[in-house]
């Protein structure tokens, strides 16, 4: 551990740079990221003082394949992205977590006690105490510490903050009081713990997965206590293709019901079978079934489950295209995957509120945009939020242009694949 007035010297002498390069991979983003870490470490010291310090990185997340499947046991392709959380920590000799986000008042939180509180529902003070408590439950060793955080993962954009946020307390307490021996794996279960149970909003497991293992990774959720995690090796850059993530700018506000109801659709088809999960039954029992099924769950029950099917065998589709370097048989999997989202499962608009399409636009427009230079796809848990495009690179400034003519200046982030889920940095 060094002191901050050390690491900032360090930093700013470049002794990090070949580190910030292979975590963020753009060169270009090296001398922004040295001024990043540089004004969190100055942060710190303002809010705490001159103390000995380590640095914590955790990124944000993008789906490629797989949308709302993990719920079900499904197969997911997702990746970490070169956006993400960082944390400038100093431990303390209590059980008190003191922490500020960005301008955010400081959360104090004391770990003594780790249990539920429903006065802390929604809120970043439950997603620090359900991480503590959910690594206590696996037997780990948790305590104080003081920190200050800055994030550039987009809140509400489909890039799974909240999931940034809990694999980044996760890598923390791993690192402060556990030799950083708490897996990426169990990081990743604790974190959807925290915020299915403490925080209050149903979610999978893909999201914590892909921001705390890291790298593009192909995950097998048939056994959620030991999912099949297989990196997955490609380089866009080589197939001069970027991955474009835009922001709709859609509120994720009052959208929890709609997030909720695909879940529980999707189990109330695998109910009808006798079954908790989709994965627990092969499709073509599903498909002989339909018109007796039809007679006891909604019409819509059944378009999801026809989703969670196709998407599967799409999900298994892009990984062996990927793998024979096939990129035009990958982006066909992203274009008919962007299609069942929008048909099958019906993800992109709320139906509380059919006037606001944001993501609909975005589709819209992307796909008149780029014609035959890329293709689309609704991003994330859906409704509000955020689009991704897989852009031809010679086109990509001009469909950059064209998108944020709709959604604003800085809607569209052209971004790079981590090759790193949580870590200590320095």
């Amino acid at each position: 551990m060094k002191g901050l007035n050390e690491i900032i010297s360090d930093i700013q002498q470049g002794v990090y740079d070949s580190k910030l390069k292979k975590v963020y991979v753009d060169e270009t983003l090296v001398m922004p990221q040295r001024a990043r870490y540089v004004g969190a470490l100055r942060k710190f010291c303002g809010l705490f003082g001159e103390k000995q310090v380590e640095v914590f990185s955790a990124p944000g997340r993008s789906e490629v394949c797989g949308n709302h499947t993990d719920h079900q046991h499904g197969h997911v392709l997702a990746t970490s992205i070169n956006l993400d959380a960082i944390a400038v920590v100093a431990p303390t000799n209590d059980m008190v977590v003191r922490l500020v986000s960005d301008d955010l008042p400081m959360t104090v939180i004391d770990l003594n006690d780790v249990q539920k509180k429903e006065s802390e529902t929604e809120t970043t003070d439950a997603l620090i105490r359900g991480v503590a408590a959910g690594l206590v439950e696996h037997g780990y060793k948790v305590g104080g510490f003081e920190a200050f955080v800055t994030s550039d993962v987009l809140m509400g954009a489909g890039m799974s903050s909240s999931a940034a946020f809990e694999s980044l307390i996760g890598t923390i307490l791993s690192g402060l009081y556990n030799n950083m021996e708490v897996s990426a794996v169990d990081i990743a279960k604790i974190g959807q713990y925290a915020e299915n149970v403490y925080f209050g909003k149903p979610c999978g497991l893909m999201d914590q997965m892909a921001c705390s293992v890291g790298g593009l990774i192909y995950i097998d959720f048939k056994d959620t206590e030991k999912p099949v995690i297989e990196q997955v090796p490609c380089d866009f850059e080589a197939y001069e293709y970027s991955l474009c993530i835009v922001d709709t700018k859609g509120s994720h506000a009052d959208l929890t019901d709609d997030y909720a109801a695909i879940p529980v659709e999707m189990k109330a088809v695998a109910g009808f079978f006798g079954k908790q999960y989709l994965r627990e039954m092969d499709e073509s029992v599903f498909f002989a079934n339909l018109a007796n099924l039809r007679e006891k769950v909604s019409d819509r029950s059944v378009l999801r489950a026809l989703h969670f099917y196709t998407e599967q065998t799409r999900v298994r589709e892009g990984v062996n295209a990927l793998k024979q370097n096939d990129f035009a048989c990958f982006l066909d999997v992203i274009k008919r995957s962007g299609d069942s989202s929008s048909k099958l499962l019906q993800n992109i608009y709320s139906g509380k509120d059919v006037a606001c399409q944001n993501v609909t636009i975005a589709l819209a427009v992307t796909e008149y945009v780029l014609k035959d230079n890329g293709v689309c796809r609704v991003h994330g848990g859906g409704f509000a939020g955020t689009i991704q495009a897989f852009v031809k690179n010679d086109v990509a400034e001009e469909y950059k242009s064209s998108i944020e003519a709709v959604f604003g200046a800085g809607a569209c982030h052209i971004l790079k694949v981590r090759p790193y889920g949580g870590i200590k940095l320095i």
